[in-house]
């Protein structure tokens, strides 16, 4: 069974990793969309299609140590701004799947209207790991690391996407 999950990344965290994980115990495959991949350096979405698939790569290759191998496809997708064609647009982009994994109220409206399968996941420590307070704390000069795999991390310190992040707010913490 191959399903899809799809997030923006701003940047990926380990509630991102604990999603993946308990599909990972589900399904065989699973095609990621990096949504809103057209957006990038601002506040919400400073880092670029290509980087947040960079970021998703590497930590999901950390959890196939733990997880086995699986097949994964990483998909950047472009906002469409008619929510009645986003799902035929997602379909049109991705290889085919069989489930949605989401706990976004309109993914999961959408995707059922379109007939598809929705699966609810938990929420991993929503308060820390979420990406409004991880770009929070790399803006205000914080420890942001612990809340994101160590792949994320390098791909950020590669990137230099803190002091990006820094410059978009107009600080220098």
């Amino acid at each position: 069974m191959r399903a899809f999950f799809i997030g923006r990344f701003q940047p990926y965290h380990l509630g991102h990793h604990e999603v993946l994980r308990e599909i990972f115990s589900e399904v065989e495959e699973v095609v990621i969309g990096i949504g809103s991949a057209q957006e990038s350096h601002t506040i919400e979405n400073p880092f670029t299609a290509g980087e947040r698939v960079m970021m998703v790569d590497r930590a999901v290759g950390e959890l196939m140590a733990e997880v086995g191998e699986r097949k994964v496809y990483i998909i950047p997708l472009e906002d469409v701004y008619r929510n009645s064609l986003w799902v035929s647009h997602v379909v049109s982009m991705t290889p085919y799947f069989d489930v949605v994994y989401s706990n976004n109220p309109l993914v999961i409206r959408l995707f059922r209207e379109a007939g598809f399968e929705v699966r609810k996941t938990k929420l991993f420590n929503r308060v820390s790991y979420q990406g409004t307070e991880i770009r929070r704390r790399m803006i205000c000069g914080e420890r942001w690391e612990d809340l994101v795999p160590r792949p994320v991390v390098e791909v950020i310190e590669e990137i230099d996407g803190v002091k990006r992040l820094r410059d978009i707010a107009g600080t220098d913490v």
